[in-house]
């Protein structure tokens, strides 16, 4: 992890980059790019969320010694607002990767993380399959030419890193080489942990679970040492166990982003602190 305050995306001046079998117009403009998304205002995405929970306290007056009921409502997303304002100091405009299987809970977790730091949110894989002409393209590309396809990634990562104030959602490439892992470095990752068989539920390729499933658990099997490189994990098991559901599907993106934000602060107190017990006396 390496926190600094990077160039902001609306003054990043992109460089061309051109790895073999793949068109990347020149220069290659993340800001112009379909994927780029500048979540800024209201959210524009379907969201998993939760309705306002209503609690009730008892609290003694004064003046009357009466005990009078006083009813708040507790917004989740609001809660999730005010701890990224709580932290966004001490942040600097460090980028944020998040690594883990791609799924739906990963992507709305991104985008809701990005909406509430005020940061712009990228999916890197996206930007590799509109480089190459489509996923379909990519594909076919990625076959033909598995070190072509893995220099694009790399090149990609490459210019996310250079700069700040982004939320990136990492596909699988980000943690396959050496390479891409030290790009990951310039920002805080985070390993999203969802169950393959959760992952599976939410699966569009139109394949029955039942052969989904396994290919997913190998998958999970196969990238758990590099998702393990991220600076912070995650659970999605974890954090219903914290709030004490027996149930998964009861976690909100709210719940989820409220976590990530937690573990963000834990790491710049840390480093803050490392920094001030480095000083001389």
């Amino acid at each position: 992890m390496e926190i600094i305050a990077g160039t902001t995306a609306t003054t990043m001046a992109t460089q061309s980059i051109t790895p073999k079998g793949l068109k990347f117009d020149p220069p290659f403009s993340l800001l112009h790019s379909q994927s780029y998304a500048p979540i800024r205002t209201s959210l524009q995405y379907p969201i998993i969320s939760r309705k306002p929970r209503i609690t009730t306290r008892s609290i003694a007056d004064d003046t009357t010694s009466n005990t009078v009921t006083k009813v708040a409502a507790e917004d989740p997303s609001f809660a999730v607002k005010k701890k990224a304002a709580g932290i966004s100091t001490e942040l600097k405009g460090t980028s944020i990767f998040l690594v883990g299987m791609n799924n739906a809970i990963k992507t709305h977790l991104g985008k809701f993380l990005a909406d509430a730091l005020r940061y712009y949110y990228f999916d890197s894989d996206s930007l590799v399959f509109e480089a190459a002409g489509g996923e379909s393209a990519a594909k076919a590309f990625r076959e033909s030419d598995e070190k072509g396809y893995q220099q694009a990634e790399t090149e990609v990562l490459k210019q996310l890193s250079s700069m700040g104030r982004l939320v990136v959602c990492a596909g699988n490439g980000a943690v396959q080489s050496s390479a891409n892992l030290a790009l990951l470095r310039h920002g805080i990752s985070l390993w999203i942990d969802v169950p393959p068989g959760m992952v599976a539920r939410m699966d569009h390729s139109g394949l029955p679970e039942s052969e989904v499933l396994p290919q997913l658990f190998a998958l999970y099997k196969e990238m758990r040492d590099g998702y393990a490189t991220a600076d912070v994990t995650v659970s999605l098991q974890k954090v219903a166990s914290q709030l004490g559901y027996d149930d998964l599907d009861a976690v909100t993106t709210e719940d989820m982003t409220l976590e990530v934000l937690k573990e963000i602060e834990k790491l710049t107190r840390k480093k803050k602190m490392m920094e001030e017990a480095a000083r001389p006396f």
